[in-house]
């Protein structure tokens, strides 16, 4: 912890001395600069505290990484709807974009190798 000694004279307290202008025993002013010491480093603990808070953007991005997490990555409603339309024959398969589909997956398993 940093002591502040420049604010010592301003927290410090008064050197009262006696009819002689005498400030007193050494030890007496040692013991009021230890005292002012411990005040001001007190103050400046007081003073100063530490915190940490989240954004709620933070916070919502959390959120979305724990439902994606939980999540398996299929949309069972359009699976469901799909197994239906076959089940009753009304799914109709579109021959031309299954066959450009099936060449580009060839294309792009034989350019990798």
């Amino acid at each position: 912890m940093a002591i502040n000694i420049n604010n010592l004279q301003q927290n410090a307290p008064q050197v009262k001395t006696d009819k002689a202008g005498n400030a007193g025993s050494t030890e007496q002013l040692v013991q009021r600069q230890q005292t002012a010491v411990q005040q001001n480093a007190s103050n400046q603990a007081v003073q100063k505290q530490d915190s940490v808070s989240i954004t709620p953007q933070a916070q919502q991005f959390s959120k979305l990484q724990e439902k994606a997490a939980n999540s398996s990555g299929i949309d069972q409603e359009r699976v469901n709807k799909i197994k239906q339309a076959i089940a009753e024959g009304k799914y109709k398969v579109n021959v031309e974009m299954l066959a450009k589909r099936i060449m580009q997956f060839e294309g792009d398993l034989f350019d990798r190798k």
